[in-house]
């Protein structure tokens, strides 16, 4: 779902009223009756409605959708929080729309009346803010918002929850907490960023009059990866292991076994035809008997159980008959893990999935992002981004992680609540499944695996990681369903990847039985 920030939006109006004609009173009353019908949608018999309105556009929508409630016998106030006059002309014209159904625009106060008369509302409607927030929220702006998340109804944002910054995601000082926010023509990152996502709750994009071409023209870097753009195609009755690629893996010292373990097992659930995992040697004999669809082998170690220094010869010389190499998952820290990592790096044309201690061992060596002789794909959690020298100081995940990829030509998996996946060319990709559930050890090794099988079985590396990051996602909220929040494992994950496979996997109708 292609994304827009809120310059991008203003532009867009701006050309549609100017350029083609089209009132701002038209898609105000548009947005209107959108708002409106959900109220409706949601009110209980007889129910009071309360909207919150500020001084611009937004505000305009929900004294529109306060006047076609009114027209419909709604008990319905609204409450102007802001000078009543410094409101738009698209403003004015629904306040004379909502006089004629013998509506009052009443200035907000932070009275023991109003609070009563909002603790015995159904559905509030917050139009406080839009998209065009970029400060702190204060004064009697703040004091709207706590009284709307006092409250005991449902929740309806128009566009965007007050306080959420609609092009970052955060939450400038306090935000509503929305049950349905109804955001026109396009989405924006601040539906899907966290900590902003959490305050939207359900997201309803809806037209409002924008012609599609104007929409469809409209360049952003920024998506939305929803069930709709992950296809996994169906495979051909011919096909054999070899079709579906060869995957290395290098994972693992003493005392970390689960984690190459758990990699290599989500990679072939995850489709891999062939899947090799190499392994210091002296915990070898412990993945040789966890595993038995994967095929570990011995790596020179170090005595201590970790990859010694020449490890990385046969690394480099197996790399080169397989599709995707994964380094890193519980690997360990040391100067020879160090220089294996980095002589990979430079040497391997292979992609490459960098994870975990991978991306440790790069922390002091960011150099060789620019020197890799094959593609890379970064996984890190924040801790691990910040420590190959990320900055997110501004708050701005989306910005920090394209700026993170465009400079060192490589793609990036941006970890956490809503995965961003950047690209070198500065487009991102925002992940839209996962949850608590998944806040366990060894789920990020799962991740890594399954990165690696996709991109192992030729997938344009886009689709490899925005697929796989979907549906690790979307197995552990299947897990969670089943299973609760608490009690999920990454082992779950892997078992549960089957029925999340199922769920999202282009099937082709054969229709020559019924032709």
């Amino acid at each position: 779902m292609k994304l827009t920030n809120s310059a991008q939006m203003r532009e867009m109006d701006n050309y549609v009223i100017e350029e083609l004609n089209i009132a701002g009173t038209y898609l105000m009353e548009n947005a209107s009756k959108l708002v409106a019908a959900v109220v409706l949608e949601r009110l209980v018999p007889n129910g009071n409605v309360a909207v919150f309105c500020g001084v611009g556009n937004n505000g305009g929508d929900g004294i529109g959708a306060a006047a076609f409630l009114k027209d419909k016998d709604v008990n319905v106030r609204v409450f102007m929080v802001g000078n009543l006059g410094n409101i738009s002309d698209e403003s004015i014209e629904m306040c004379k729309r909502f006089e004629l159904v013998s509506g009052i625009v009443e200035p907000f106060e932070n009275s023991d009346e109003i609070e009563k008369y909002i603790q015995s509302c159904s559905v509030i409607v917050d139009a406080i803010f839009g998209i065009g927030l970029n400060s702190i929220v204060s004064g009697e702006q703040l004091k709207a918002i706590n009284m709307i998340n006092s409250a005991r109804a449902c929740v309806i944002s128009v566009d965007i929850p007050s306080g959420v910054h609609s092009d970052m995601g955060t939450v400038l000082g306090n935000a509503v907490w929305a049950d349905i926010t109804i955001t026109f023509s396009m989405a924006k990152p601040g539906h899907f960023i966290e900590p902003g996502c959490m305050h939207c709750g359900e997201v309803r994009v809806h037209d409002i009059g924008i012609p599609r071409d104007v929409i469809d023209r409209a360049i952003s870097p920024a998506f939305a990866v929803t069930s709709d753009e992950v296809v996994l195609p169906r495979r051909r009755p011919d096909a054999h292991k070899g079709n579906f690629g060869r995957c290395l893996i290098a994972a693992g010292s003493l005392g970390y076994t689960g984690a190459p373990s758990l990699a290599a097992r989500a990679a072939t659930a995850m489709g891999a035809g062939l899947v090799y995992l190499g392994v210091p040697n002296r915990i070898y004999d412990i993945l040789a008997l966890k595993l038995e669809e994967e095929m570990p082998f011995p790596l020179a170690d170090d005595g201590y159980g970790r990859f010694g220094k020449s490890a990385a010869y046969e690394l480099i010389g197996r790399a080169d008959a397989c599709d995707a190499v994964l380094l890193g998952p519980g690997m360990g820290g040391c100067a020879d893990i160090t220089k294996l990592v980095l002589e990979v790096i430079g040497k391997v044309k292979t992609p490459i999935i960098l994870d975990a201690d991978g991306l440790n061992a790069i922390a002091d060596h960011t150099y060789i992002l620019g020197k890799a002789a094959g593609p890379l794909i970064l996984t890190p959690h924040i801790g691990e981004y910040l420590r190959i020298g990320g900055d997110i100081s501004s708050g701005d995940r989306l910005r920090s992680a394209r700026e993170f990829a465009h400079k060192h030509g490589c793609i990036l998996v941006l970890k956490g609540h809503r995965t961003i996946t950047a690209l070198p060319d500065g487009t991102a990709y925002i992940n839209t499944t996962g949850g608590p559930a998944m806040a366990k050890g060894g789920c990020g090794d799962v991740l890594a695996g399954m990165i690696a099988s996709l991109v192992g079985q030729k997938f344009p590396l886009k689709k490899a990681v925005t697929n796989a990051v979907y549906l690790h996602g979307l197995a552990g909220d299947m897990c969670a369903a089943e299973m609760g929040e608490y009690s999920v494992t990454a082992s779950d994950i892997i078992k549960m990847l089957p029925k999340a496979v199922l769920r999202v996997i282009h099937t082709e109708q054969l229709h020559c039985r019924m032709v």
